[in-house]
């Protein structure tokens, strides 16, 4: 696919949402680094997700809100939509965004909509791959809409009929979830390492 960059490098808001991206990534791929099957599926007695069920959360909640912002980006483009102003959230986007970050808190726990359940047995390489595609996908997104007027540019929430948000809102909502849940996996890693059998010395 041929797709069409601007330069970034006099957007610091644009350069700042990318590096947020980048550090998520980052902090998936050590998220997995050295983890083994059995304790990168491991479910914690409270039935919370594993740490491959929160990468796959990641993936497809993530993915609704790309596939969504493509289309009303296209047609700003068409209709010569082009930046004015800092790709930032609104009031009410702004807050959205930061219910979302972690840690999480009884106030901002809410339950995923069915449509974004994990999905059951998932292996951890599969759940990775699933979330380094959308990952690279959300990059893309973004770099090629740079220059759009992304915080005057409205889609519709995937999730929440009615409710309309502005394209830099999304790329910041994308971020806030990553890692939000990226925090919970690590959570759960550090559990599920605690639940391991210790192993005989040698």
């Amino acid at each position: 696919m041929d797709v069409r960059f601007p330069d970034i490098a006099n957007w610091p808001d644009i350069v700042d949402l990318v590096r947020q991206l980048d550090n998520a990534k980052c902090d998936a791929e050590e998220l997995v680094s050295g983890l083994s099957e059995e304790l990168g599926t491991w479910t914690p007695p409270s039935c919370a997700w594993s740490v491959a069920e929160c990468l796959d959360h990641i993936a497809i909640a993530n993915s609704a809100y790309l596939n969504a912002m493509f289309e009303p980006a296209e047609r700003a483009r068409r209709r010569g939509r082009m930046r004015r102003a800092p790709a930032k959230p609104g009031l009410f986007g702004a807050w959205f965004v930061r219910t979302l970050e972690p840690p999480i808190k009884p106030i901002t726990r809410r339950k995923a909509p069915r449509s974004i359940t994990p999905r059951p047995c998932l292996p951890l390489a599969k759940a990775l791959r699933t979330y380094l595609s959308m990952h690279d996908d959300a990059h893309i997104i973004l770099r090629a809409s740079a220059d759009l007027d992304l915080s005057s540019i409205l889609f519709p929430n995937p999730f929440v009929r009615g409710v309309r948000f502005s394209l830099a809102t999304g790329f910041n909502v994308i971020i806030a979830h990553e890692r939000r849940h990226l925090w919970q996996a690590w959570r759960v890693r550090r559990a599920a390492e605690a639940s391991a059998p210790a192993q005989p010395a040698r």
